[in-house]
C-alpha cells in the first residue's frame, strides 16, 4: 500500500510545485507531482473531480457520485480515496456518508507546475 502524502498548505504547494520547465525539480517535488498526476491518470477520477467541482455547493456526497460514473459505491470510494491521498480532494464524514470537495490549491499548483516560465521562448 502506498503511503499518503502529507497535506500541504498553499505556500508549501507553491514551493513544492514550481514549474518543471524552470529547471531541475527536487526529488520530493517530483514525487509529489507524480503522485498527483498519477491520481488524475484515470478518466473516472477526472470525472469525479469534475462532478464535485460542478456540484451546487462545491461538494458532493459519495452517494450521489455512483450513478454518473456507472460504478458501485465501493469502487467510487476507492477512486476518491486515491484522490484524497494525492491531496486533490478533501473528505468529510457526515453520519454514514462521506462528502468530498476539490482541493483548489492543489489543482492550481499542478497547473502552475506545467506553466511555462516567464521570459522563456518556445523552441518551436
Amino acid at each position: 500500500m502506498t503511503a499518503a502524502l502529507p497535506t500541504l498548505g498553499p505556500d508549501e504547494l507553491a514551493a513544492c510545485c514550481a514549474p518543471v520547465t524552470g529547471g531541475r525539480v527536487s526529488d520530493a517535488a517530483a514525487e509529489t507531482l507524480a503522485r498527483m498526476f498519477k491520481a488524475l491518470g484515470d478518466p473516472t477520477r477526472v470525472k469525479l473531480l469534475s462532478l464535485i467541482a460542478a456540484a451546487p455547493d462545491g461538494e458532493a456526497c459519495i452517494c450521489d457520485m455512483t450513478e454518473p460514473v456507472g460504478l458501485s459505491q465501493p469502487t467510487v470510494s476507492h477512486h476518491m480515496k486515491l484522490l484524497v491521498d494525492a491531496g486533490l480532494a478533501t473528505r468529510e464524514q457526515r453520519g454514514r456518508w462521506a462528502y468530498y470537495r476539490v482541493a483548489p490549491d492543489a489543482l492550481r499548483a499542478l497547473a502552475a507546475a506545467l506553466a511555462p516560465v516567464a521570459g522563456r521562448v518556445d523552441p518551436d
